[in-house]
């Protein structure tokens, strides 16, 4: 078994006992968490956050290391779960005692390979109580017929029944798995993809996903500010949202119709819908206390979002080595 489990200190030990009893660990308390946690970890650069209620911790990715590590509101970091194939973890939920990470490589992982290398797209799932690795469902090789394509799975969201959808930021599709881990393509769409004027640059296309209950995903396309509506009934269906632009738009989160997107690696802006989400707004923007941000998650009603000195790894792609950045934080949404 390649996973491996982190040193055992202090926070951890609290962890393990969380784990075993599943009770609330009255210091992670939403009222009670720091409007900015600031923590520290060599080279981490943590493109994702989420949070698992059964420990009372935030979980954090690393583009860098391919590891997923855990931080507490005192800014606490520890490492909690590796393995060897995890190459670039991004988006991750947590759902039913486990935690699914997207897995995709930029070049700037200390696992990066020339075959992996813009080529890899796949979802990790663990158990969350042993930290053991359940399943690795590949999505890259959904499409055989396009092997001049390049991958990257960066984000995932969830439907009532299970059901996980995953954005491709280098390949204009929205992967589906199921409860069971069989994977499909549930759209593949120009409208996802490059600007065709843009065909000699790659860039960040679909990026943040939300599932809303009224059986529709909301995605946001970050090179263009974009955000699509797609259907889940009429799967074939898919919508621009008018009337709102979020150039660089990237993590999302949907709290009773309030959508609060990351833009522009400096801020959050709350977008709101009226009519189903045909058309929507921005009715408020937060500005203060980010940096280099890429995406959020909810605890308890309120926005937490990670400051993953994203712009500096855009910069290094060619160079990682260059990446040696160990202070990172998570802001609140004020």
């Amino acid at each position: 078994m390649t996973t491996k489990l982190s040193p055992v200190w202090g926070v951890l030990a609290v962890m393990v006992s969380l784990l075993g009893c599943n009770t609330t660990d009255p210091e992670f308390n939403a009222s009670t968490v720091p409007e900015r946690i600031q923590f520290s970890s060599d080279r981490l650069y943590p493109e994702g956050i989420t949070y698992a209620p059964s420990i009372d911790r935030f979980l954090v990715s690393s583009l860098t290391q391919g590891k997923v590590g855990v931080v507490d509101p005192n800014g606490r970091y520890a490492d909690f779960i590796s393995d060897n194939r995890l190459i670039s973890s991004l988006g991750m939920k947590v759902r039913d005692g486990r935690l699914y990470v997207c897995n995709s490589d930029l070049g700037v992982s200390t696992k990066s390979k020339p075959e992996t290398i813009l080529k890899t797209a796949s979802l990790f799932v663990f158990n969350l109580a042993d930290r053991e690795l359940i399943k690795v469902v590949r999505l890259d090789s959904l499409r055989p017929n396009v092997p001049e394509a390049h991958y990257f799975a960066n984000d995932i969201t969830f439907d009532e029944a299970g059901n996980a959808y995953i954005t491709d930021s280098f390949s204009p599709v929205i992967y589906k798995v199921t409860p069971a881990f069989e994977a499909s393509i549930l759209k593949d769409d120009p409208l996802f993809g490059n600007d065709p004027q843009m065909a000699s640059m790659q860039e960040i296309n679909l990026n943040g996903i939300v599932y809303h209950p009224d059986k529709f995903l909301i995605v946001v396309k970050s090179s263009t500010g974009e955000l699509f509506k797609v259907d889940l009934v009429n799967v074939g269906i898919v919508k621009q949202v008018t009337g709102v632009t979020l150039k660089g738009g990237d993590g999302m989160v949907l709290v009773n119709n309030d959508l609060y997107v990351v833009n522009g690696q400096n801020r959050v802006s709350l977008v709101r819908s009226i009519d189903g989400w045909n058309t929507a707004s921005v009715v408020r923007t937060d500005s203060i206390g980010y940096d280099q941000s890429t995406t959020n998650v909810e605890v308890s009603g309120r926005i937490y979002t990670i400051n993953a000195r994203i712009g500096e790894v855009n910069a290094a792609i060619n160079n990682a080595a260059e990446l040696q950045a160990r202070d990172y934080s998570i802001q609140q949404f004020k």
